[in-house]
């Protein structure tokens, strides 16, 4: 008896994935909720885990393959507990007879290694034979794998360091774009290329919420759980400037405008895999506390590629902050189909003429692009300007000014 691996029920949006990286080999010894496999589409990424303890016996699509939904893509053999030694005929039927030459004590030496300790020994290069193993029966645990490699790493600089490369050598490295920087691609350039794009720019001081913030955030971190950024106020700030200029929570399909009566916000996210927007929804009903903690939740699911596909769509205007990797000015690119996007960048200590004087102001540049098809100057200048209020005087939020 055995169990096929299925990719699984793709989103309605997403027609098809990829195989990204496969966390197992035939052979394989495998445990119930173990991942298998991650699936990639444009959107996130997809984790198959192990219905069941068993063995992996075949695998019918390799990395970088595409696949449709609900495809089989492996085979496992139920019944074999974590830690089991698998033979030759059970593990990979699939595979072939070994050649004569192959002794039979690296067979069951190689069958005996976990999944952890395999991907181990892939990483960094390393021979089983040539670590010693205090597992049962002298069997190599992921443990002596960890030692050895920071062993390794506590050895004379010159006994490790590689030889310095021919002078004059020029290497390069050629890998394939994943499905989501191909993604990311093709909509950068669709939006550069299919709407009237322009960026119109104002700048802020931002002591008044340093200040507000300075005085509050041991109070509100302590009440809510959660610490008080700056982005909730960003997030804040454009709902409030969403309402007053409804051609902005727009957005064009075919020859009509759509406008949209409630206010998703997108948030530029930096993760391993690139650029995603995950989206906050109702921004108008939650609160600066719901705001930070969304904020975060969706920051970590990026990080760790746990993102969903109804956290990625949708959203109405997107917000991006360059300003955390150090970003002075930028223009940023429309997120289709959204009408504007806006980008935030770093706070920094300027000379200001304030009342005829000059003064030292941490300020900050707004930069909003838009699309000229939908917003006119008029309009985007004015939002703009309404941010910079808000956000100069934070009262002018809890007044509704």
């Amino acid at each position: 008896m055995t169990i096929e691996i299925k990719v699984p029920v793709l989103p309605e949006s997403v027609a098809d994935a990829g195989i990204a990286t496969w966390h197992v080999k035939v052979g394989d010894v495998v445990s119930r909720d173990d991942n298998l496999v991650d699936i990639e589409t444009d959107k996130v990424v997809l984790e198959v885990p192990a219905p069941e303890d068993g063995v992996i016996v075949e695998i019918r699509e390799e990395e970088g393959a595409t696949v449709l939904g609900e495809v089989v893509i492996a085979i496992l053999k139920p019944g074999a507990a974590a830690g089991t030694e698998v033979t030759k005929e059970e593990a990979a039927p699939a595979a072939g007879a070994p050649a004569s030459g192959e002794s039979s004590t690296n067979e069951e030496s190689s069958d005996a290694l976990s999944p952890s300790v395999r991907r181990l020994l892939s990483e960094h290069s390393l021979n089983a034979d040539s670590i010693k193993g205090s597992g049962v029966g002298g069997r190599l645990t992921k443990e002596d794998v960890e030692k050895h490699i920071k062993s390794a790493k506590a050895a004379p600089v010159a006994a490790s360091v590689a030889p310095a490369p021919v002078m004059g050598a020029r290497d390069q490295k050629r890998v394939p774009m994943t499905r989501l920087r191909k993604t990311i691609a093709n909509r950068l350039l669709q939006a550069t290329n299919e709407t009237a794009m322009l960026t119109t720019f104002n700048e802020i001081n931002m002591k008044p919420i340093m200040d507000l913030r300075k005085q509050y955030k041991d109070e509100f971190e302590k009440r809510h759980d959660t610490r008080l950024g700056f982005m909730s106020f960003y997030v804040k700030a454009v709902t409030e400037a969403l309402k007053r200029f409804p051609e902005i929570n727009a957005s064009i399909d075919g020859s009509d405008l759509v406008y949209h009566n409630f206010f998703d916000v997108s948030i530029a996210v930096s993760t391993p895999r690139g650029l995603v927007t995950p989206v906050l929804r109702d921004t108008d009903q939650m609160s600066m506390a719901d705001i930070e903690k969304k904020i975060r939740e969706l920051a970590i699911k990026g990080r760790d590629g746990k993102l969903t596909v109804d956290e990625m769509t949708g959203g109405n205007f997107t917000i991006t902050n360059g300003g955390v990797f150090g970003s002075l000015i930028s223009t940023p690119i429309i997120n289709l189909p959204q009408s504007a996007i806006l980008g935030m960048h770093k706070i920094q200590d300027r000379p200001m003429a304030v009342d005829g004087k000059v003064e030292i102001l941490p300020m900050m540049y707004l930069a909003l692009s838009y699309d000229h098809r939908i917003v006119d100057g008029k309009g985007s200048v004015g939002f703009l300007v309404t941010i910079k209020d808000l956000l100069e005087d934070p009262t002018r939020l809890l007044l509704d000014i």
